[in-house]
This record gives C-alpha cells, structure tokens and sequence, in this order.
C-alpha cells in the first residue's frame, strides 16, 4: 500500500462470511460492504448508489449483488452497476486475506 491517505483495517474472520454472502463494516462514520464470492473477497460502498439503501440486506448471487430495495444490481469485483435502476457505480476497495482475516483498505478521511 503505497497510498498515505488510506490504511489496512481488519474487518472480520473468513469463517464470519458464507460463500455468496456480504456484511456491513463501518469506519470513520461510512458503511461499506463486505463480500464474500465464489472469486474471493470484496468490499464496496456500503450503499447502494440509486436511493440509499443498505446493500448488506442485498441478495449476493456469484460475482453481483443485488440491491434490497430496488432490485439494482452491481459486479462486486468492479462496483460496475449492471442492472436498472442502478446506474451509478460503487467504489471498490482493496481486500487481502491474512491469517485468516480479512482486511480492506479504506481511505483515512472517508470521503
């Protein structure tokens, strides 16, 4: 991590997250999202970027999760929406698995 305005957080054992399953992670007053996928972990915004909704209470289905509220659908690995009425895509974050857990880098000012 070359970046001085990020830092590494630990943000759950690997065993707390089912395949195909996401949890929230809050940091410096932010939600983001946890993912767990056939491909490996992720995290993104916490929150969907159509009309706020918690995307933790989404429905992760391979690499997509979908949005509770709406139905919107994101490509967790690239926080790509690829399906309406998402439109606007998430930020993604860097995970790295270590001693089996997982730590993401997040900004040190959420922005």
């Amino acid at each position: 991590m070359s970046d001085p305005a990020a830092s590494w957080h630990m943000v759950g054992r690997v065993e707390d997250i089912d395949e195909e399953d996401v949890i929230p992670f809050e940091h410096g007053g932010k939600i983001y999202a946890i993912y767990h996928t056939p491909s490996g972990f992720y995290a993104t915004d916490g929150i969907c970027t159509h009309e706020n909704a918690y995307l933790a209470g989404g429905l992760v289905i391979g690499d997509i999760i979908e949005c509770p509220r709406h139905q919107g659908r994101f490509h967790i690995p690239t926080g790509k929406a690829k399906g309406a009425p998402a439109c606007v895509n998430l930020q993604t974050y860097p995970t790295k698995i270590e001693a089996d857990q997982i730590h993401v880098c997040l900004p040190t000012f959420p922005v």
